[in-house]
């Protein structure tokens, strides 16, 4: 009895030190059973607390008077589905008749309470089925992303969300976005994780950095062309312009409407193409937007709408030449000049990392989702990293990237710069590199995100 007790004190000793230095451990080992049991035992009676029943059929009612039978309970929705999952449980539920998707979405915040978990959420997979994922402790503060990831054409995974889940940058998806954040604020990070994640792709990219280069020229073996100052990025836009004419030129001339050329064949897109003629997609990564915006003299005016015009230009019409935008700022307003809103009406994507005013945070959200506006401005500045993302469909989530310092970003960009493509039009334009600099070991990551 003495050695049973004594493995049983080490055992819940060995739980509460996992639970408080490795918590994705802890669930893996502990949580996850416990968390499940507690479900499966308190779900009846906790979808009845939250309002989350409804009354019995009449067919049963009278049938139990006729039989002199106890009346029935009501009928919470039916579990067709519990799956654990690395960070919480997944439960996929079958609404009873009445019963709407937002019940489930407005007790969420009771439901966490009730099944002391550490965070749910929900979504409405199809009529009648609602998903609600449950998380069984702080993803965020210790991002680590899953080893094995979904993998399509223009399709990256950047960052981890609240629930669990990867979240994704899908060029296909969400053609073009807008990036904002504060200084120290983890946006240079999350670019970082979004180069990493295009660097192995066959895919061109295009920087902007007026910063002198110190953020992107770094990087700059994978890119395509890159461009340090007002001036050079003015030229910069102007070849993406003419290379997107060319692309449409190239589609026009492929697309062959006849009666015996099948609809699957007809060429609205680049994607559409034939892969032996189809160009290299281009994501153009601009590093801080408002230093293209910005301008003291008459010459500098004019320079400055020659930049947001073709901006706006490929905001609009790149899509289907395969020409993405990659708008990133520590402010974005409309004191920045006419032709600012026109872009940000064409950037679908949306995400803000902590904001030093209300302002850019209603820029980035107040068009498409008001009410992740107050989170945006919530963050704390020493949870660097964490963002709200969104897109023009009014959802948006908290996530937060891993930790990737500047080394494992450039010692990714040497090991793939043999997939770095040549462009004639952005030729002149090329970064200039010596030989490849050698890989040297990264330092241990840190947990929290820079």
């Amino acid at each position: 009895m003495t050695a049973f007790t004594v493995a049983l004190v080490l055992v819940v000793a060995a739980a509460g030190l996992l639970r408080w230095r490795r918590p994705a451990w802890y669930w893996l080992a502990f949580g996850v059973t416990l968390a499940a049991l507690r479900v499966l035992v308190r779900y009846r009676s906790v979808m009845d607390a939250c309002g989350l029943t409804v009354p019995p059929a009449r067919w049963r009612l009278a049938l139990a008077r006729a039989t002199n039978r106890p009346i029935p309970e009501p009928r919470p929705p039916r579990i067709r589905r519990l799956r654990p999952t690395r960070t919480g449980l997944v439960l996929r539920l079958k609404l009873r008749p009445g019963q709407d998707a937002f019940d489930i979405t407005a007790a969420s915040d009771r439901l966490r309470h009730s099944f002391s978990m550490f965070g749910v959420t929900s979504r409405e997979v199809r009529s009648g089925v609602v998903e609600v994922r449950m998380t069984g402790y702080d993803v965020l503060k210790r991002v680590q992303m899953p080893a094995e990831t979904e993998t399509l054409p223009m399709r990256v995974p950047v960052a981890l969300r609240e629930d669990g889940s990867v979240h994704y940058r899908d060029y296909r998806a969400i053609p073009h976005a807008l990036t904002l954040g504060a200084t120290e604020s983890g946006k240079s990070v999350y670019q970082r994780n979004l180069v990493a994640g295009l660097a192995p792709l066959d895919v061109a990219l295009v920087g902007i950095d007026c910063k002198q280069g110190v953020e992107l020229f770094p990087l700059a073996r994978r890119f395509s062309a890159l461009a340090d100052s007002p001036d050079t990025a003015a030229e910069l836009l102007d070849a993406l312009v003419a290379r997107m004419a060319d692309v449409y030129r190239l589609i026009r001339t492929q697309q062959r409407i006849t009666v015996d050329v099948p609809d699957a064949e007809i060429a609205a897109d680049i994607w559409d193409l034939p892969a032996e003629l189809r160009p290299t997609p281009v994501v153009v990564l601009v590093d801080e937007v408002a230093e293209l915006a910005l301008y003291a003299t008459k010459e500098e005016e004019r320079r400055r709408d020659r930049i947001i015009t073709a901006l706006v230009r490929l905001a609009q019409l790149g899509r289907a030449a395969g020409i993405y935008l990659e708008i990133c700022g520590q402010r974005f307003g409309s004191e920045l000049g006419k032709g600012i809103t026109m872009l940000r009406a064409q950037l679908t994507g949306r995400t803000a990392h902590r904001l030093n005013d209300e302002t850019s945070a209603n820029m980035a959200f107040g068009d498409i989702a008001p009410d992740a506006v107050l989170a945006a401005i919530q963050i704390p500045a020493e949870l660097r990293g964490l963002a709200i993302a969104g897109d023009a469909s009014g959802g948006w989530h908290r996530i937060r990237a891993p930790h990737t310092s500047l080394r494992q970003a450039v010692n990714l960009c040497n090991r793939y710069a043999d997939r770095t493509p040549n462009l004639p039009e952005l030729a002149p334009f090329r970064p200039t590199t010596g030989t490849a600099t050698e890989l040297v070991p990264s330092a241990k990551a840190s947990p929290a995100t820079a």
